[in-house]
């Protein structure tokens, strides 16, 4: 039986989108690692799977798969793709609709110049909502490392996140820190870590090293996780430009208690069927 799919992408952060609406799609690990694989399969960063709301206030629930095989909580660009894939597969008519993750109820809302913007819900900060294991929250956090002492700040964005702050992001150590620090016994379900610039109050640069994926072009969660960290240091204001290797998102922040917005496009590369998928 052949499963379709439509590859999309946001500011480069790809996607492999897939309609279970009507259908069930029961992929396995090995399923996932070989849509994923760039050689041997479609090739994307995550794939994003709609299914039947299970709710009564949801529009539809959201899956979102790593091209490892391991399921995320969270992905902000793969939100934007997800609304527009709605849209242009006529599943539904609404400019906004409200859709369940693994971890969160997200917001999405199209707008008329083609952009999508997402309510991604409040940040959190204790420990074990990140998950972290700390004895008590602080806004800057140090590990030891290496033998040298990493400062870094930690939030759960629906997913969780580390964000370095560094002088220069373009020699900044993404994928070697990256690894390390994400896979340390601080983050007993690992981490997202961004790697953060600060040009003025108004904008940043980021490079975001994710779980399940490695460093991708364009990271969501990680440019709100980014916003939310330099405003807490008061680096920035509550509005601000991310700009990441695929393009900037528009990410704003009232503060604590207060849902994070993201806005930035989503488009749609091609459509194509999985022929030799076989549930």
């Amino acid at each position: 039986m052949r499963q379709s799919f439509t590859k999309m992408h946001g500011l480069g952060n790809d996607f492999v989108v897939i309609d279970a609406t009507r259908r069930p799609f029961v992929p396995s690990a090995d399923d996932l690692r070989r849509i994923a694989d760039r050689r041997f399969g479609v090739g994307c960063d995550q794939i994003l799977v709609v299914e039947p709301a299970s709710a009564p206030d949801i529009d539809f629930d959201y899956r979102i798969y790593n091209a490892d095989g391991s399921e995320s909580g969270q992905c902000g660009n793969g939100a934007r793709c997800l609304a527009r894939f709605v849209r242009d597969k006529k599943l539904s008519e609404r400019d906004t609709i409200r859709v369940r993750t693994q971890s969160s109820v997200l917001v999405l809302q199209l707008l008329a110049d083609g952009q999508v913007r997402v309510d991604m819900g409040a940040p959190r900060f204790e420990p074990a909502d990140i998950p972290m294991l700390a004895t008590q929250r602080e806004t800057r956090y140090r590990h030891e490392l290496d033998g040298a002492t990493l400062e870094f700040g930690a939030l759960s964005m629906g997913n969780p996140h580390a964000v370095i702050l560094v002088d220069d992001l373009d020699t900044a150590p993404v994928r070697t820190l990256g690894p390390r620090l994400q896979t340390q016994a601080i983050f007993p379900q690992q981490a997202n870590v961004g790697f953060m610039q600060i040009v003025d109050r108004d904008t940043l640069r980021l490079r975001v090293y994710e779980r399940g994926a490695g460093e991708t072009l364009a990271c969501g969660s990680g440019a709100c996780a980014a916003a939310v960290i330099a405003r807490l240091w008061d680096r920035v204001g509550k509005a601000v430009t991310v700009q990441l290797p695929g393009g900037s998102l528009q990410i704003e922040w009232d503060g604590e208690g207060q849902p994070v917005f993201m806005t930035g496009p989503a488009s749609t590369v091609f459509t194509g069927d999985l022929e030799w998928f076989n549930q």
